[in-house]
Order: C-alpha cells, then sequence, then structure tokens
C-alpha cells in the first residue's frame, strides 16, 4: 500500500522592522494556537534578546543549544530543538551572541542562507512539523535577510498606530530585496492588526488605512490591547496557557484558524 506523503513543512517569518509591534507575543501566541488545533510547531527564535525562547518556558539557563549555534558554527538544527510545555510546540532557543552574527560570519559563504539549509534538513524527520515560525529581530540585518530567505511567507503583525503604515512600506521593500536577489519565492501571507484598541478611534482609522492599502493580505482576526497577553510572559507561558478565555487568547486562536484556511486556499488554488 502506498504510504501518505509526509505534510509539506511552511516556513512563515514573523517580521517587522519596527519593534514593539506585538511580533513576538504573535509568533509565541499563534505557534501555540496552531499546536492547539493538532499541527506540529516550530519557534526558531532568531532575535537576540531572546523574548520568545522565555515566553514558551525556555529560560536562558536551559538553553544549551541555540540557533546560533546552527547559523554559525554549523550545528544541525535537530540537535538544537527542545520540547516546550505546550504539546506538538517545539523551539530552537535564541542566544545573545546572535547580535555579532554579521560580524562573524563575514564574507562566509552562503552567509544568507545559513538558516534555510539548516531548517531543509528537518523534513528528514520522522515526525516534521507542519510550521516553521521563525521570530525575526526588529531590524533589517544579516538574521531578518536569513529568515526570509529561508521562509516560504512572511507574517507581518501592525500595531494599530499612526506610524504603522511607514514601517509597513519599509517592510514591503525589504521583502521585494529578498526577493528579487535570494528567495524568489518569497510571499506575504498576511498582515495582522495587533494591540487594537476599541476605546480608541485611531485604532480603527489605522485599520481602514491598511485594509485600504493592503486589502485581503490583512486578517480579519485583528489582536486587541489586552493585559492577560501582556501579563504571560513574566510567567514563561503563552498567553492561550496562562488565560485561555482571554479576549487576546481567543484571537490568537481565530487567528490560527484563519492562517489554516488560508494556507488550505493557496493548495488549493
Amino acid at each position: 500500500m502506498r504510504q501518505p506523503s509526509a505534510p509539506a513543512t511552511r516556513v512563515l517569518a514573523v517580521a517587522n522592522q519596527k519593534g514593539g509591534v506585538g511580533k513576538t507575543t504573535t509568533a509565541i501566541n499563534l505557534g501555540t494556537a496552531l499546536a492547539a488545533i493538532g499541527e506540529r510547531v516550530l519557534i526558531v527564535d532568531l532575535d537576540p534578546q531572546g523574548n520568545a525562547s522565555t515566553g514558551v518556558g525556555v529560560p536562558r539557563a536551559a538553553r544549551r543549544s541555540t540557533i546560533y549555534d546552527v547559523v554559525v558554527d554549523g550545528k544541525p538544527a535537530a540537535d538544537t530543538i527542545v520540547e516546550t510545555a505546550v504539546p506538538g510546540l517545539h523551539l530552537i532557543a535564541s542566544d545573545p551572541e546572535l547580535s555579532g552574527v554579521e560580524i562573524e560570519l563575514g564574507q562566509a559563504p552562503r552567509r544568507s542562507y545559513r538558516l534555510r539549509d539548516a531548517l531543509a534538513s528537518l523534513r528528514d524527520l520522522t515526525s516534521p512539523y507542519n510550521y516553521v515560525l521563525v521570530d525575526c529581530p526588529p531590524s533589517l540585518n544579516l538574521l531578518t535577510v536569513n529568515a526570509m530567505t529561508a521562509a516560504n511567507a512572511v507574517l507581518v503583525p501592525l500595531q494599530c498606530e499612526f506610524f504603522a503604515l511607514e514601517g509597513l512600506t519599509q517592510l514591503m521593500r525589504t521583502v521585494e530585496l529578498v526577493r528579487g536577489s535570494l528567495n524568489p519565492h518569497l510571499e506575504i501571507q498576511g498582515v495582522v492588526l495587533t494591540m487594537f484598541d476599541k476605546r480608541n478611534s485611531l485604532s480603527d482609522l489605522v485599520a481602514k488605512d491598511v485594509r485600504e492599502h493592503f486589502g485581503d493580505k490583512v486578517y480579519q482576526t485583528v489582536i486587541p490591547r489586552n493585559v492577560r497577553i501582556a501579563e504571560a510572559p513574566s510567567f514563561g507561558k503563552p498567553a492561550l496557557i496562562y488565560d485561555l478565555r482571554s479576549a487576546g487568547s481567543q484571537a490568537y486562536v481565530s487567528l490560527a484558524r484563519e492562517v489554516i484556511s488560508r494556507e488550505r486556499a493557496r493548495k488549493a488554488a
């Protein structure tokens, strides 16, 4: 009997060159929500700050092997994966030494492809991942370029504030540059509006502006400004584990379903 083929892994770079937009929060909680729905998910913490690692409950003391070892020293990615408390959600942790990766790699061959080459090896795992979410640093540097070169698509968290569109325009230029020289198949999976405050008319104005500019690339799901989301990282837990019933957690469950729906539509097209 013919064996069913393994699911194709989709690599999504969670990116925005502007800081404080809910990028890491989105990587953590979208990953958790996807795992809760039954997907196998790997979060790659590519930000030297390591907040995604802390946010899923892996403190610095427990990070024996990290993405630094993979990108700089060529260690197999599979040897650096750790389990989290969430079934089906795994992590490759970050390291502060990542901040010097641009200097360390210098003119090394394939320096922009280090992450892509490492993630390609994970296809041979007995139980491959459905999704790899790469939490990018809030800047355009070699790490972000590696993430976009490795990714099938970019998922963009966008804070509902005045300068949001300006930052998004800069990110789109970066995507075009990467697409033109390193990864011609890179696409935008979607834009998710974060920190939406329904009491603030500015949030509505920004949301309307973004939808007018980017149309159906913007997810219908909106992530509200929520105290429980803000509290969860200090307990080393995703918001969905900290308080599943909160409005923020439920929004990320909705976003996960929407991401899966878009991926199914893409396959069917």
